[in-house]
């Protein structure tokens, strides 16, 4: 009898514990996340990246109640930041804010630490906004895009640009143009768009070919002027602005996109509410605005449509490095 008892007690403790992990199991997705997650930003603040990500995170926390806590990591044009979310432990509360820049890297750094297509999931593009040439006033007194271009095409080499580092959007966005316009403008590379808008503003450079998130407050405060946007169409964040093709550069159609990427390994259930409670704050009012103030779409491409899209940005950008002869300076 007491065989008989032990019998029953063993297997009611085992259906007992069978339905305590299925009920764990199926409770684990609601429960994320359950406390703060970090937001890696591969580069330093003031920059286009911090210029989405931190009104993002605001939503964030205001939706799910835990912070999204901003953390910048600049250097060697994103991939230093990128590197740390790739090794960062994929338990789903480390993310990793990424951006076109982080498709040119493998092209321009052939000894990077990590692969972006193997070692990071794509979760959502969160960002997309065109490029931007802007300039001091005061160092360049062109009125429009055709005087600066004659101003380039006059004095070779005398005109310098500001980007956020050697491989990033910023740079051979700048290479693109000299391609195109036959011009040639010094490059100087920079530690992030923050620092290099800094300068920028303040006279030490002449040009940038910016992301127009970054840029949109200081174009509004009259710090530094618009000569062109890039594409086919006018942004409506600057309607006053000619676009690419309206200036003779039909070809010229660089856009800066930011994305969020997990590590590698981060549980399934955490990635999925991830691009959920993402998608949530990027579609909130208060994020429309803003998206809207800086001339950005949400193009909200999620899981394998992401990759994809990633994957077809890495060719893009390997071919147009190819043909510009960018080198790491």
């Amino acid at each position: 009898m007491n065989q008989s008892l032990n019998r029953r007690d063993i297997l009611r403790a085992a259906a007992a514990g069978a339905a305590l992990r299925a009920t764990a199991g199926h409770a684990q997705p609601s429960a994320w996340p359950s406390r703060p997650v970090t937001m890696i930003v591969p580069f330093p603040a003031g920059g286009g990246t911090d210029a989405f990500a931190r009104p993002m995170g605001a939503q964030f926390t205001r939706l799910t109640g835990k912070s999204l806590v901003i953390d910048n990591r600049g250097g060697a044009g994103g991939t230093v930041g990128a590197s740390a979310a790739a090794k960062a432990v994929p338990d789903g509360y480390t993310l990793f804010m990424g951006a076109v820049h982080h498709t040119i890297a493998p092209s321009m750094y052939p000894r990077l630490d990590y692969d972006l297509e193997k070692d990071l999931v794509p979760l959502i593009l969160v960002a997309s906004v065109p490029q931007v040439v802007v300039v001091n006033p005061k160092r360049v007194t062109a009125n429009n895009f055709q005087e600066f271009l004659a101003m380039a095409k006059a004095n070779p080499g005398k005109l310098n640009y500001a980007s956020a580092g050697s491989g990033t959007s910023h740079h051979l966005a700048g290479e693109l143009f000299k391609q195109q316009t036959r011009t040639f403008i010094t490059h100087i590379p920079y530690r992030g768009a923050g620092p290099a808008l800094n300068d920028l503003i303040a006279g030490q450079v002449d040009v940038m070919f910016d992301g127009l998130g970054s840029s949109a407050g200081h174009i509004k405060g009259g710090r530094i002027k618009p000569l062109m946007v890039s594409g086919s169409k006018r942004s409506p964040a600057l309607p006053d602005v000619p676009c690419a093709a309206e200036v003779g550069l039909p070809d010229y159609n660089v856009t800066t996109w930011y994305g969020v990427w997990a590590p590698k390994g981060t549980p399934v259930d955490a990635q999925a509410r991830a691009i959920e409670e993402i998608r949530k704050a990027v579609s909130a009012d208060e994020s429309k605005a803003v998206w809207a103030s800086q001339g950005a779409e949400f193009a909200n491409l999620s899981g394998p449509q992401f990759e994809a899209f990633v994957k077809t940005e890495v060719q893009k950008w390997a071919a147009v490095v190819k043909a510009s002869g960018a080198k790491l300076e």
